[in-house]
């Protein structure tokens, strides 16, 4: 049986441009930097009209032609992706938008976007005949991988930073994960991880291999369809190791060589970081091609705790390319954004949501953000795992920061 769907054709090199073929598993390229996955859109085109998608469930599976995953497979699947786009239409008339929606990623399955992309990633893993996968991870990540991997009947390693939020390491352990904690950062139990790896383990670590992005880019579709086939003028994106703002770019590739969504109409990509931990933004404003990492990271938003990203010189071209910009935001800024977002939606946001609506304020109280733009903010997890945050924002007293206070 086939690993891969017909139309998956090769991967590619981000950075170089050298191609593998896409039969067979392959993490980085030999040049160290991440592969993208490649399909014949031509003939997707002809043999998937947009009008096909009526009547398809809404989950990531709902494009299944534009992603890589052999048709023969049935894929393993929690009922991932589908999350809703939630208007804020008296915010935007606050903050002078003529619409505000908030992409909320807290209700995947996991509980965070991480489920799309170690959705594909385990699914692969599988079809390339994987018995076991490892990842580090900040929180998220470990979660669902051991989620998926619980469900595939594969063995999962996680690796994670000692001062992991409790409730992340209690949720990989409790779905059957074998899980090592590491004095330091995500890089240092990245690299614990290599030290220990046993053959047969399959690394699925951020865009060291190529099929997480492919999860995280069903984000980009989703936008497109919710929003009539018309993308938003600007997209805050909270960004760690950056897969999820990397694979929406490639999704608006992918739509208009597919003709559903206009030519040349693409949002300006916001990389939201923290000003304890800020390699993007640094990189951003200095005109860099590259981070170079950052040292002494802090913040109780975890996924955004990322001294350094293998995926950082594709981040940094897709904000070029799209007009878009980076920025850092500072703590207290964060844990106000996370309490605002929460009683906004109803929902408890994670602090990356946090993170992302307090740029929005930001960017809209220096105008790069102008009036009558169409605006998309990113929730990408729940607050319940983030006790430790929200018990710090609640004790700090900290108002929601009405958005009526920006402009």
């Amino acid at each position: 049986m086939s690993a891969v769907q017909p139309h998956f054709t090769h991967l590619e090199c981000t950075a170089c441009a050298r191609t593998y073929p896409s039969g067979a598993w392959r993490g980085l390229c030999d040049c160290g930097r991440p592969l993208a996955a490649r399909y014949d859109l031509a003939a997707i085109r002809r043999a998937v009209p947009r009008e096909a998608l009526a009547g398809r469930t809404h989950t990531l599976w709902r494009w299944r032609e534009m992603l890589p995953l052999s048709f023969e497979r049935d894929p393993v699947t929690l009922g991932e992706g589908g999350t809703p786009l939630a208007a804020l239409p008296d915010f935007a008339a606050r903050l002078g938008l003529s619409a505000l929606h908030v992409k909320d990623e807290s209700l995947e399955p996991t509980g965070s976007f991480k489920a799309r992309g170690l959705c594909l990633a385990v699914n692969l893993a599988q079809a390339f005949g994987a018995r076991a996968a490892c990842l580090p991870s900040a929180g998220n990540a470990g979660g669902a991988l051991a989620a998926y991997a619980a469900r595939a009947g594969m063995a999962a390693h996680v690796f994670v930073p000692a001062d992991c939020p409790r409730a992340f390491v209690l949720e990989a352990e409790a779905l059957g994960a074998h899980v090592t904690l590491v004095p330091g950062y995500i890089t240092d139990a990245g690299r614990r991880m290599r030290e220990v790896m046993e053959p047969g383990w399959f690394d699925l670590s951020t865009l060291k291999e190529p099929f997480r992005a492919e999860g995280k880019k069903t984000m980009g579709y989703e936008l497109a369809e919710q929003g009539g086939w018309t993308l938003p003028d600007v997209i805050l994106y909270p960004t760690g190791g950056g897969t999820g703002l990397v694979g929406m770019w490639k999704a608006f590739d992918e739509l208009e060589s597919l003709g559903w969504i206009p030519p040349g109409r693409r949002p300006r990509m916001v990389s939201v970081q923290m000003e304890g931990c800020a390699p993007i933004p640094r990189a951003f404003a200095s005109g860099a091609a590259e981070a170079t990492p950052w040292t002494d990271a802090r913040t109780l938003a975890a996924g955004l705790r990322v001294p350094a990203a293998v995926g950082d010189r594709w981040m940094l071209e897709v904000l070029r390319q799209s007009g878009g910009t980076a920025l850092a935001v500072p703590e207290e800024a964060m844990l106000r954004g996370t309490l605002a977002l929460s009683r906004a939606l109803g929902i408890l946001a994670a602090p990356e949501g946090g993170a992302a609506w307090a740029g929005l304020l930001e960017l809209v109280r220096r105008g790069w953000i102008a009036r009558g733009e169409r605006v998309v903010v990113f929730n990408t997890g729940s607050g319940h795992k983030y006790v430790e945050a929200i018990e710090a924002a609640l004790a700090a007293g900290l108002p929601a920061a009405p958005a009526d206070r920006v402009r």
